[in-house]
């Protein structure tokens, strides 16, 4: 048993022996199903404490020759599987975690030799049999040599492969080299029987270095098949609350809400710290920091501040991922920037709608911290307007609506290009922030038989609030926007779900630079 070569099973032991531990053991099974096919290589992005060393200790822990794990397993979901004990502890296993080579960033031009000369010593104790190579040779060609000569190949499981990436944002000379060595280990070598790499970033587009594409990516952007492995699964959430006795609604409220396809992810760190803790707050704060998201949001990208706020008022942005350079520096639009933070776990991409959004109560905690510490004193001082501006709309105070409209499009002005509907809506979203507390989140277009409305809020199903169905108009009248919406029946599709409608118009005039508002009931009670 060595370090990197057939290491042993006690990290996953204790993983195992943990008062919370959530079977993924399932996984093994389609590792096991690509083994030595053109599948073989899997690459998996996920954000910070969402299990990914978990799964490279279990995958180590299944595989590897340097351990006996059969009672680890026993109970667990595959060892019903076929194929389970064809490759219990039966391969020769690699496992390295490369943020272990990079304490600093004085690592950063030796730590390539240094994982080749600290494998290679291991191997050539492994292998002492074995001739051709030294500790002073290429670790493939080493690989090779035993390959050839042993007929075995080998398991790689590779955590934090990005976390060079990610330490030498701008090193593009370091990051050349390292995605070099990759390509090298990986690409057309027989001695692969499968390569597992995790981290937070997919694979570096690189000019002709995205070679590596011999990778299947598994990201919070496309996570394939393996989506139930990013994170707790609502039914696994459900349980666990069920055995800590711990309230599920407000579980979900606090930590639900990353898309992946069809499935509902939670963060597993902070499951099992509110499911041990009793306390529902923010757990990021000792992990990826508030300071690190403001990083990002303060970036000076049109649109990108447009965005945050539209998001922080519960509403969604398209964006297009595919121009993502898979790095932490190359950001040319701000769907860049939006989808970095999709992959950090600060936003949840919707693929069917093509939008993302901020997940739950946690990661909202977290933008607000953000935008405290980066001077967006106007948006948190309309936050602080938005209760008295929700009670005047279930008021029908038109004029306090229309007042409070007007201040917060007044403080949120230096950061908002307020001359589109785009930034009315951005405005309507901060305006009604408060809402959260009792409507879900926010429709945007809900459509319906002739059109769609600009933003609809349906009332949780707990709170006894009239729906809000909303249409925004510039330069025209509030009085045409509700005609509008009765026109078109844009409330007709709210009817069979809530009780009373309110149909809320606004309109800004660009020339007196005013705002008016109009409220209406959608007539009788219709619950």
């Amino acid at each position: 048993m060595g370090t990197y070569i057939n290491p042993g099973n006690a990290a996953f032991r204790e993983a195992v022996n943990s008062r919370i531990y959530i079977d993924k053991s399932k996984l093994i099974t389609y590792t096991n199903s690509v083994l030595n096919t053109t599948q073989k290589n899997i690459c998996v992005s996920r954000p910070r404490r969402f299990g990914k060393s978990m799964s490279a200790d279990m995958l180590v822990a299944y595989y590897s020759k340097g351990c006996d794990s059969a009672g680890l397993f026993a109970g667990r979901k595959v060892e019903r599987e076929d194929g389970f004990k064809l490759h219990l502890n039966r391969h020769q296993v690699l496992r390295l975690d490369v943020q272990q080579f990079l304490e600093s960033r004085c690592d950063l031009d030796t730590f390539i030799s240094q994982i080749e000369h600290a494998v290679l010593e291991e191997l050539i104790e492994e292998f002492p049999d074995c001739t051709g190579f030294n500790t002073e040779s290429r670790l493939k060609f080493a690989l090779n040599k035993i390959y050839n000569q042993t007929g075995k190949g080998f398991i790689f499981i590779i955590d934090e492969w990005d976390c060079v990436l990610r330490l030498a944002k701008e090193r593009k000379d370091v990051q050349k080299d390292y995605l070099d060595f990759l390509r090298g280990l990986f690409k057309g070598q027989t001695y692969v029987d499968l390569a597992y790499m995790t981290g937070i970033l997919p694979i570096k587009k690189y000019g002709d270095h995205s070679a590596i594409n011999i990778f299947d990516e598994y990201s919070m952007i496309s996570p394939k098949n393996l989506g139930e492995y990013f994170g707790f699964t609502e039914e696994e959430v459900q349980e666990q609350c069920t055995q800590y006795d711990v309230d599920y609604a407000e579980v979900e409220k606090w930590y639900d809400g990353y898309h992946l396809g069809k499935l509902h992810i939670y963060n597993p760190k902070s499951v099992v710290d509110v499911l041990m803790w009793k306390e529902f707050q923010s757990y990021w704060t000792g992990t990826e920091t508030y300071e690190a998201l403001k990083i990002y949001i303060d970036m000076n990208f049109d649109g990108l501040r447009e965005a945050v706020i539209k998001m922080l008022g519960g509403g969604n942005c398209k964006i297009d991922p595919s121009t993502f350079q898979n790095d932490m520096t190359t950001f040319q639009i701000k769907d860049d920037v939006l989808t970095l933070l999709v992959h950090l776990g600060y936003l949840t991409y919707d693929k069917k709608n093509g939008t993302v959004l901020i997940p739950n109560q946690e990661i909202t905690q977290e933008f607000m911290r953000a935008v405290k510490v980066s001077g967006w004193d106007g948006l948190i001082q309309s936050i602080s307007h938005s209760e008295s501006l929700l009670q005047s709309t279930w008021n029908c105070d038109e004029n306090a609506v229309a007042n409070g409209i007007a201040a917060i499009h007044n403080e949120t002005a230096s950061m908002l290009k307020y001359n589109d509907e785009n930034a009315l809506t951005c405005v309507l979203l901060i305006a009604y922030y408060s809402a959260k507390s009792c409507y879900m989140n926010p429709i945007m277009e809900l459509p319906s038989g002739k059109g769609f409305a600009d933003v609809v809020y349906l009332p949780k199903r707990d709170r006894n609030v009239p729906a809000l169905v909303v249409e925004l108009k510039w330069d025209q009248s509030a009085e045409g926007a509700i005609s509008q919406i009765r026109e078109k029946g844009y409330a007709d599709w709210v009817k069979g779900y809530t009780g009373d409608v309110l149909l809320v118009g606004v309109n800004y005039s660009k020339d007196t630079k005013e705002h008016q508002c109009k409220i209406e009931m959608l007539g009788e009670t219709l619950r």
